[in-house]
């Protein structure tokens, strides 16, 4: 599977912390948060989080009250049996619970260490929760995570603070697949998840999707729980490859080699239909899910493929609440 193939033989890593940090030894996860704190998350903080008006709210169920609707209220919660009875639209108010609880699900098979530009799919995902758990931990929010893919692997307990980031960032640079450990099994990490999270979380799963068949009604049942995200890493060359001549791929789960001709024109029309049913297959799963995907490339900025997936969510947010009419309309 062609997916599953890299280089061999692989460039410098590049001087880009700014669009994605290397991925932390034993002993730098430290240096790597101060770094990603310095570059990425002081561009984010505020935009992302800021004053609890974030993209990922509290799930506090508490009913606080029943009013009348005014324009502008999510005709989600229209209370059908009340409204009835008075003869006029009325919505729950709830008491909002705060508190954030967020779970990363780790898919660090070894199809994450690719790259081809210097930047491997790994460090992606490792900048990635470095950002993201820190923004939530600063303010007062718990996060944990599930690890897949190699000795290591198991549940981190939620809890808060920079320790406890610094704590998540160790583990995932411990964790490292053996390169012979065949095809990842992304159901294994979902079912795992489903014990390993108790309350109703925000939960990104974070994985180039590059797995074994049947993760898909898991997924499906992870998000009937919880929020879900689902955070595809990628790589330009899984998608076309370039004309380099011949080269030798490997399986970099497998160890498995193949020989191949990139200057066929015919054999790169195949790879690149083989990616596009792929990507045609990710895309219908994750909707049939109901789950939003945030994609992260290895040659992209990470601030600014976070900036537009939140631009995209609050847009959505929007429309979706009924922010530009009556409550009539919106039904």
């Amino acid at each position: 599977m062609f997916g599953l193939r890299r280089f061999s033989k692989r460039p410098a890593e590049p001087a880009n912390d700014a669009a994605v940090a290397s991925v932390p030894a034993k002993g730098e996860a430290e240096e790597l948060l101060r770094r990603l704190e310095w570059t990425v998350i002081r561009r984010l903080d505020g935009a992302l989080q800021g004053d609890y008006r974030t993209l990922f709210r509290g799930f506090g169920l508490d009913l606080a009250d029943l009013r009348e609707y005014q324009a502008g209220d999510d005709v989600r919660h229209i209370d059908w049996n009340v409204t009835a009875r008075l003869q006029s639209p009325h919505v729950r108010e709830f008491q909002e619970d705060r508190e954030v609880s967020a779970w990363f699900l780790l898919d660090l098979s070894g199809s994450v260490d690719f790259g081809s530009a210097g930047v491997r799919k790994r460090a992606v995902l490792t900048s990635f929760v470095a950002v993201l758990a820190r923004l939530l931990t600063r303010y007062g929010n718990r996060v944990g995570a599930v690890l897949y893919g190699g000795q290591g692997e198991g549940a981190i307990p939620a809890r808060t603070g920079r320790r406890h980031v610094l704590h998540v960032l160790d583990r995932i640079g411990a964790l490292r697949a053996d390169g012979k450990s065949g095809e990842t099994r992304l159901g294994d990490l979902l079912e795992r998840s489903l014990s390993a999270i108790g309350r109703r979380s925000v939960v990104f799963v974070v994985s180039d999707f590059i797995s074994a068949p049947g993760w898909e009604q898991t997924l499906g049942v992870l998000a009937q729980r919880h929020e879900v995200v689902a955070v595809r890493l990628y790589d330009p060359l899984e998608q076309a490859l370039p004309d380099l001549g011949l080269v030798v791929l490997q399986d970099a789960e497998t160890g498995e080699q193949l020989f191949v001709d990139t200057h066929d024109p015919g054999f790169r029309r195949r790879f690149a239909a083989a990616a596009t049913e792929r990507e045609t297959v990710l895309r219908k799963a994750l909707a049939e899910a109901g789950v939003d995907c945030l994609e992260l490339a290895t040659d992209e900025r990470l601030d600014r493929a976070l900036l537009h997936f939140m631009r995209l969510r609050r847009r959505r947010s929007q429309l979706v609440g009924g922010l530009n009419g009556p409550w009539a309309r919106d039904i």
